[in-house]
């Protein structure tokens, strides 16, 4: 068997997995971005489509006022007697809850909070087992435990501690399975970047004591410099309906000795052995982006392109599209009777943590182009529009058009945390235009179409849109934006379509 990894690329870190009977189903945290925890189905483990969202409503997730690489974090999934389970933490908007559905590809419900209090850890998890439902989670610097009443949330015993760290003392994102004769917890280290790592423990009985495994960490990157994957941790273990193991978990790519990622944290698979109780990931090899796994099945032709094409001619739009926080929904006009997706700005800027206006996708590849037709002519000097490489609140490259000297002009602007710098900028004439933002692994070039001919403006460099430079713990979005900098605008800016290419 042959794959490339990541198996899912761009921003969808901690990825949680299940499998019912022949199909499996995956979830990722999303952090500040609407709506919340894409669920994606696979029938192999590594072509996975997006099916829907677990929250999608406010009454399930507000984010108002969320601070970049707030909001939701590691959700887990589960499935017991025909109900699918998702259970995460809001950490600025509430603490630990869950939702549930029989339907994945549908509407999940209103949240049952466990812990209505964002002070009292994260990275939940559930173990179904016989009549008792285990409810785990992190909590300081150890992973605590009781059993829970799924129907309504209720706790039936007090907090106990389980474990703690077994190669640092920062442990999070734990899972307890039971299989064969032991309960098994799993769990990340190190922190989330060079340190990264996932662990195991084993136990009888599922309060411990748990004995921790003789070659821990089964997984982790951090001892290597370097090469393409890096930072690989919070994974989650997985049977696959022909009775082989895996491990399904996070890392991030990197083209450049010095180490910089802008795409995120994306969702890798590595196989997995069991030798002696304990699993063995990749025969204790490091993870490639190349992977061949002999003995195991072979897959289905992995498409490894990715694009998303709207005229907004369709009442539904791409699943892959996200607001930053909740949206001000009168501040968006989808209109397909004239094929066009209305953006009006709000005196939100991009660098507010505030319901900004904003509609794009993650970018998923260092190759890539995201395109957009826009009808905008701005009347006053504080409007503005156009499309934008945003990392967060501090970094973003934008492509847009304002109103300047009774003008309109097109402008590169490059915002790094509170240094904004006009890059290249040119006077144009009144109707649509086409902008263009063109990829590599090392820069973005931004270009517009006039008269029907490409334009070059400016290149900036991707590293200064990384997580290492910008910090949290999100990747790369290229969107719309519009915007009145500090004041309301009157101006609509029309975008007639979006396109995004990559491989």
């Amino acid at each position: 068997m042959e794959y490339r990894n990541p198996v899912i690329s761009g921003f969808y870190p901690d990825p949680s997995v299940i499998r019912v009977e022949d199909d499996y189903y995956l979830v990722t945290s999303t952090f500040e971005y609407f709506p919340g925890v894409p669920v994606f189905h696979s029938k192999d483990l590594v072509n996975w489509t997006q099916i829907g969202h677990c929250l999608n409503r406010k009454s399930q997730l507000n984010l108002d006022k969320i601070r970049c690489s707030g909001g939701i974090f590691a959700p887990t999934l589960r499935y017991h007697k025909g109900v699918f389970y998702m259970v995460t933490t809001n950490v600025d908007g509430g603490g630990n809850f869950y939702v549930y559905t029989d339907d994945p590809k549908g509407e999940w419900s209103d949240p049952i909070w466990v812990d209505s209090n964002e002070n009292l850890g994260f990275d939940p998890s559930l173990l179904f087992d016989g009549d008792k439902v285990y409810y785990h989670r992190r909590y300081g610097e150890s992973v605590v435990q009781t059993e829970i009443d799924i129907d309504t949330g209720e706790l039936l015993k007090p907090m106990q501690q389980i474990d703690t760290g077994r190669c640092s003392s920062d442990i999070e994102g734990p899972h307890l399975y039971k299989i064969g004769n032991y309960y098994y917890l799993l769990a990340a280290e190190g922190g989330t970047r060079r340190g990264h790592m996932i662990t195991i423990a084993r136990s009888k009985d599922p309060y411990g004591p748990f004995e921790r495994c003789g070659h821990n960490p089964i997984l982790t990157h951090r001892h290597e410099s370097g090469t393409t994957i890096r930072d690989t941790g919070h994974g989650e273990l997985i049977e696959d309906k022909d009775g082989n193991w895996w491990i399904m978990f996070l890392g991030t790519r990197h083209y450049s000795y010095d180490g910089f990622t802008h795409l995120g944290r994306e969702t890798f698979l590595a196989p997995v052995e069991w030798i002696d109780d304990w699993p063995v990931v990749n025969s204790n090899k490091s993870v490639e982006v190349n992977m061949n796994v002999p003995n195991r099945k072979d897959i289905a032709k992995q498409n490894l392109t990715f694009g998303i094409h709207e005229n907004f001619d369709n009442k539904k739009l791409h699943m892959s599209f996200n607001y930053i926080r909740n949206p001000i929904e009168s501040n968006y006009n989808l209109d397909n009777k004239n094929k066009r997706l209305g953006l009006l700005g709000s005196k939100f800027r991009l660098i507010d943590e505030d319901a900004v206006t904003f509609f794009g996708v993650r970018q998923k590849h260092f190759n890539s182009i995201v395109q957009v037709n826009i009808d905008f002519n701005p009347i006053k000097d504080n409007e503005e529009a156009g499309v934008v490489a945003v990392m967060n609140s501090s970094q973003y490259y934008a492509l847009g058009i304002r109103y300047k000297g009774r003008k309109r002009e097109i402008f590169v602007r490059r915002y790094m945390q509170d240094i904004s710098i006009i890059a290249a900028s040119q006077i144009i004439d009144d109707g649509e235009v086409s902008l263009i933002i063109k990829s590599d692994k090392d820069k973005y070039h931004f270009y517009y179409i006039d008269d029907g001919e490409e334009r070059y403006l400016t290149s900036a460099l991707c590293k200064y849109l990384s997580s290492e430079l910008s910090g949290g713990f999100t990747g790369v979005y290229l969107g719309m934006y519009a915007t009145g900098n500090g004041k309301e605008s009157n101006t609509w800016a029309y975008f007639r379509s979006f396109v995004y290419r990559g491989e």
